[in-house]
């Protein structure tokens, strides 16, 4: 496993929100964490990085523990995080917010990106502000592809797309799973995470209630209507 997390505990203040997590990621694999809002799901993502600190239990990536370290120190360790809100810089271009995150030694360099997102080239001279929600989503995966990750985790990375950009950035991910990115996928849609994800975590409470190959999860609709309330075709 490239990532390892057991039994994590994490806080909001005195509300105990993570109330031992325990999950795995291999080289190259992508897995869907699942589960209603206010599952943890979100709150697993910041604690791994380091923006909410574990409370208890241990998070190790290749073979190091996360734990206690800052954020900085566990970012330039390999394990990237896109957030819900994207974080770019509309006051910059898009070729200003992906050259600004380079690092020479990435395997993802600029001309990479273009020709993964090939509406990031189009729009490369304009700024942030003027790109659409998935122009902006795109380019928030393309500036983390330059920063070298070892381990990519997307929040909500189509949450509120039009199903024509969903489709397309589907895909885009697609390819970088193929290029061997490990990938922790936090997303409502299951029809996008049945596409992507090889496993599936789902969390409820603060810990994982369910984990499954997708090939398990796709056949068990009691477990999807039990923990999710909805189904694959109405994602």
């Amino acid at each position: 496993m490239i990532l390892e997390a057991t039994d994590v505990h994490g806080c909001y203040g005195k509300s105990h929100v993570l109330q031992g997590v325990s999950l795995g990621v291999a080289e190259g694999e992508v897995i869907a964490l699942l589960g209603r809002n206010g599952a943890g799901k979100t709150t697993t993502l910041k604690t791994i990085v380091g923006v909410v600190p574990a409370q208890a239990g241990s998070i190790r990536f290749m073979g190091q523990s996360l734990v206690g370290l800052a954020p900085h120190r566990i970012a330039a360790q390999g394990v990237c995080l896109v957030p819900e809100h994207r974080g770019i810089f509309k006051l910059l271009s898009v070729e200003e917010n992906l050259t600004m995150a380079a690092r020479r030694d990435s395997p993802w360099q600029l001309q990479d990106i273009y020709r993964i997102f090939p509406r990031l080239k189009e729009r490369r001279r304009n700024g942030g502000s003027q790109l659409s929600g998935g122009e902006q989503q795109m380019l928030a995966i393309g500036r983390a592809l330059m920063t070298r990750p070892k381990l990519l985790m997307l929040d909500e990375p189509v949450e509120g797309l039009a199903p024509v950009i969903v489709e397309e950035i589907v895909a885009q991910l697609l390819q970088i799973k193929a290029a061997g990115m490990p990938i922790i996928l936090v997303e409502q849609n299951l029809a996008v995470c049945t596409q992507l994800a090889d496993r599936h975590y789902i969390i409820e409470q603060g810990r994982v209630v369910y984990a499954a190959s997708n090939a398990q999860f796709l056949a068990d609709e009691s477990v999807r209507n039990r923990y999710l309330g909805v189904s694959i075709a109405a994602a």
